[in-house]
């Protein structure tokens, strides 16, 4: 199922002038996984895109631990009311709140500012695996679960986790059954790949922007309702190939929750402005992510929705009662 509805516009920046940022003087993006993964992408798109907003480049920082449950507890702590730190943040962010990975916090416990796109769920090999298709993976699957080691950059229960076991529960699969190894971070699983220590990885295709030209890995299927624009449109959809299976990428923003309005608002009038410009299709074709353009209160409540969509798909999958 699609937790979206709908994609417009993402983040975006030119010569355009910007509010000032008076208290912003330390703009960081904080990625709360390993470098190289979906969260390391999300803050390189506010990286470039707000760069002229401050006057000085805007600095990326790792934050490794939960699958940014380290991250949420601390801008709900000690750093709840710094106006300089964005944290990026993901569909898979809001599934971890929905089913307690990230423990007494929920959705409300964080000021949501604004998207930098969508990805969509891809589900990846290295280039030498006999797995052709995504049928000849589920074909493994089902005959033998243990011979095929998924893995991704989450737990049980995560996005990556549901990816996978949706696409098998299409196939009539038992998801319980599957051998699954978790990473802290797409950049992990993605080593762990290469590495041969999984044989599947159901990741983001915006992660596969920057790999694709390698040779070292091969998409069989994007998780979308349609094929998406080059460089994925030679890559077919799993709907394509008799799996009703999509699963869409929010990718984003928030703030701590003790924010001052004024600061929180710069942030917010920051992006709005950027989405003006047509800079960003660039950012976003580059970085492999498909529009999405959401600030402020409207993604505060794209936010609340989306996450009892999320609720509806976790007690479904027996994630949550």
């Amino acid at each position: 199922m699609n937790p979206f509805r709908g994609t417009a516009l993402a983040v975006a920046l030119s010569s355009l002038a910007l509010p000032a940022f008076a208290e912003i003087d330390r703009p960081e993006c904080v990625a709360p996984a390993q470098p190289g993964g979906g969260f390391d992408l999300t803050c390189r798109v506010a990286q470039s895109g707000l760069e002229d907003a401050f006057g000085r480049p805007m600095e990326v920082t790792f934050m490794p631990g939960g699958i940014g449950a380290v991250a949420f507890n601390l801008f709900n702590t000690t750093r709840s009311d710094d106006p300089n730190a964005i944290v990026a943040f993901s569909t898979g962010s809001l599934l971890n709140l929905v089913v307690g990975k990230y423990g007494e916090w929920t959705e409300k416990d964080a000021r949501f500012v604004a998207t930098a796109g969508a990805d969509y769920g891809a589900v990846i090999v290295r280039a030498d695996s006999p797995y052709q298709t995504l049928a000849d993976v589920i074909e493994a699957l089902n005959a033998d679960p243990g011979s095929v080691v998924v893995g991704a950059g989450g737990s049980v229960g995560s996005q990556d986790w549901m990816k996978a076991a949706l696409l098998l529960k299409a196939a009539g699969g038992d998801p319980r059954s599957m051998r699954y190894v978790a990473f802290d971070g797409g950049g992990d699983a993605v080593a762990g790949l290469l590495g041969g220590s999984i044989a599947v990885y159901t990741g983001d295709a915006g992660e596969m922007a920057a790999h694709l030209g390698a040779g070292d890995m091969r998409v069989l299927a994007i998780m979308a309702e349609e094929r998406l624009d080059p460089p994925f449109d030679q890559i077919p959809t799993a709907k394509e190939q008799g799996f009703d299976v999509t699963w869409t990428i929010m990718r984003g923003f928030y703030l701590g929750k003790n924010v001052p309005d004024e600061d929180y608002n710069r942030w917010v009038e920051a992006f709005k402005a950027a989405y003006a410009t047509e800079e960003f299709q660039k950012i976003q074709h580059e970085k492999g992510l498909m529009p999405l353009n959401l600030a402020g209160e409207e993604l505060t409540a794209f936010v609340a929705e989306q996450t009892e969509t999320l609720r509806q798909v976790a007690r479904e999958a027996g994630l949550v009662q």
